[in-house]
């Protein structure tokens, strides 16, 4: 049994952010169901596919799932909603809340009827605010949190990193939030109200290190952690490609200058402690970084492995299925569908008790709206009126 099997999950929540929150439950043993429009989730259709509708966006974050179609326009969706609300412990949505009232679905009106019922408002931004009710995706949310300006006083260029790091960041913390709301509910006996804003958890998550002498009245400094925005920072060029090299310690960087010939560097004033370093820290990337280019990355990987100091070759990301210790801990799991012949899928990495979870695939478009409505109580001539496009 799977630390959530029993729960229920009720997901209306559509593209990244709330869908990777609810792959997470999924993983840990919880019933996801999708509340999907006729349409389905935009990222049925982003990027290749081996059948229409379920391209690998989707893949990615909908794995364990079941689908229900119903467009909640209709009174007679709505009904079916609730038939499924009875039984439900988690209600999950990533609508604007001023859409929420119009389809009966705001907290006041859930909650009172299903006092157990944890409700996860997933906003751009926190009620309360000038900014609430406005749309909000991981590029905006990515320039407006800081990420751009971390980029630009590091690159020269506002720039966006090349990963969804605001939905992905954000639906992680979702799902830590849903997993306290149940243990509180555990507690108590009653549901919650959980909003998890995009915006405020974004800044905050920047703001771990790069509040930096902010944190301090009157302010010892500005906003920005010197090592981590410096443009030496970065995988350091060898003769034959790349390495990610990371001394760290006292100990680290007087093995490294007296490794490269220099240990007198390991006296000076400007690297000896590391304050110091952190306040000199562009100098000692590119002092570093001028060393490692004389050798090949067989020769660093080699002599920071005797050295004791944290290094790695940059892996390509077409690479990773093969890396053998992806392959020895069963990271990548390979599936069997009928339709679409052999599928891949990157497992979750948490293990219980030395165990992980199973993974279950994607489901289609629809695919679970007559089995979970019967199970609801409803008979097949009610849900085949109710949507005679999926019903079939």
């Amino acid at each position: 049994m799977s630390a959530l099997t029993g729960l229920r999950v009720l997901d209306l929540s559509s593209v990244i952010f709330g869908p990777l929150a609810s792959q997470v439950l999924a993983d840990y043993g919880a019933e996801v169901i999708k509340i999907e429009p006729p349409a389905g989730d935009s990222t049925r259709y982003t990027g290749p596919a081996a059948e229409a509708g379920m391209s690998a966006l989707f893949m990615g974050s909908n794995r364990s799932k079941k689908s229900v179609v119903l467009d909640l326009k209709a009174p007679e969706a709505q009904a079916a909603l609730h038939a499924l609300l009875k039984t439900t412990d988690v209600f999950m949505h990533s609508m604007r809340p001023q859409k929420l009232a119009k389809l009966g679905l705001d907290p006041v009106q859930l909650r009172a009827h299903y006092p157990r019922l944890v409700y996860v408002g997933l906003h751009g931004f926190g009620e309360g605010g000038p900014y609430a009710g406005l749309p909000a995706y991981d590029d905006v949310i990515q320039g407006m949190s800081g990420l751009a300006d971390l980029m630009e006083r590091q690159t020269g260029e506002a720039r966006y990193l090349p990963t969804i790091a605001a939905d992905k960041t954000c639906g992680l913390v979702a799902a830590h939030a849903v997993m306290a709301a149940l243990f509180q509910r555990e507690r108590t006996g009653e549901g919650s109200f959980v909003e998890v804003p995009m915006y405020e958890t974004m800044v905050g998550f920047n703001l771990v290190e790069h509040f930096y002498g902010m944190h301090f009245e009157p302010a010892l400094s500005g906003a920005g952690y010197p090592r981590v925005m410096a443009p030496w920072r970065k995988p350091y060029k060898t003769l034959d490609g790349h390495v990610c090299m990371m001394p760290y310690t006292d100990g680290h960087w007087r093995r490294f200058f007296a490794a490269v010939g220099q240990p007198e560097l390991a006296q000076d004033e400007r690297f000896t402690t590391q304050a110091q370093r952190t306040r000199n820290i562009a100098l000692l990337l590119e002092t570093m970084s001028s060393h490692v280019a004389q050798k090949d990355t067989a020769y660093w990987l080699a002599t920071c492995a005797e050295l004791e100091i944290p290094t790695a070759a940059v892996a390509r990301m077409d690479d990773l299925p093969r890396d053998p210790h992806l392959q020895a801990t069963g990271f990548f799991v390979e599936k069997h569908d009928p339709a679409m012949g052999t599928v891949r899928f990157p497992r979750s990495s948490v293990r219980i008790d030395g165990a992980q979870a199973p993974i279950g695939m994607p489901p289609r478009l629809g695919e679970h709206t007559q089995q979970l409505l019967r199970e609801a109580g409803w008979d097949d001539a009610r849900i085949a009126a109710l949507q005679p496009s999926v019903a079939e």
